[in-house]
C-alpha cells in the first residue's frame, strides 16, 4: 500500500538529521485531528523550537503515541557544508521511500532553498521521475500538522538523553550518511 512521508530537519552541533515520517492513508486524517487538539488557543502550528521544556515533554510523548513509524538520517555537520549534508540526507531518505512504495512526500519549505531539495529528489528518481509514481512538494508547517510529527521527533532525537528516550516509540531505524 502507498504510504505518504513527511519530511523535516534538526541541526545541532556537529550532527545534521532529517527525519522522515511515514503515515498509511488510513491514518492521515485521524493522525492530523490528534495533532491539531495539540494546538493552543491562539496557536497556529506546534514547533519544537519555540515550547517550553514541560509541554515539550507532553508532545513528545503524544507524538510517540501515533500510528507513525519515522526515520532518522543523521550526517556530520558544519555551517559550510549544512546545505550539501542536508540532500546527502535526503537522496539517501528519497531511495528508502523508494522502497517503502511512498507515494507522497512533503517537505517542510525553506522558501528559496527549495531548489536544492527538487534537484536531489529529480536526480535520485532518475531520468524518468513519473515511473516513480511519487508526487512531492514543500508547504509551510503552519497549514500541514503532519509536518509537526518530524520536527519534533527530529529535535527531540538530536536532543539526546530524556527527549530521545521519549520519542524512541516512534522510531523505526536510524541511517547515519
Amino acid at each position: 500500500m502507498p504510504v505518504h512521508a513527511f519530511i523535516d530537519e534538526s541541526a545541532r552541533a556537529q550532527t545534521y538529521l532529517i527525519c522522515v515520517a511515514v503515515v498509511d492513508p488510513a491514518q492521515l486524517s485521524p493522525a492530523r485531528k490528534q495533532l491539531t487538539t495539540l494546538l493552543l488557543p491562539g496557536q497556529r502550528e506546534l514547533h519544537f523550537k519555540t515550547e517550553k521544556p514541560p509541554r515539550r515533554r507532553l508532545l513528545a510523548d503524544r507524538i510517540a503515541g501515533l500510528p507513525v513509524t519515522t526515520y532518522i538520517y543523521a550526517t556530520g555537520r558544519t555551517p559550510k557544508t549544512e546545505e550539501q549534508d542536508r540532500q546527502r540526507c535526503l537522496e539517501r531518505a528519497v531511495r528508502d521511500l523508494m522502497d517503502l512504495n511512498a507515494h507522497r512526500l512533503v517537505f517542510d519549505s525553506r522558501d528559496l532553498r527549495d531548489r536544492h531539495d527538487r534537484t536531489t529528489i529529480y536526480r535520485t528518481l532518475g531520468r524518468r521521475p513519473a515511473d516513480t509514481n511519487i508526487t512531492y512538494e514543500h508547504l509551510n508547517s503552519a497549514g500541514t500538522p503532519l509536518l509537526w510529527i518530524p520536527d519534533a521527533v527530529a529535535w527531540c532525537y538530536g536532543a539526546g538523553g530524556d527527549w530521545r528516550r521519549r520519542i524512541m516509540p516512534v522510531v523505526t531505524k536510524v541511517t547515519e550518511v
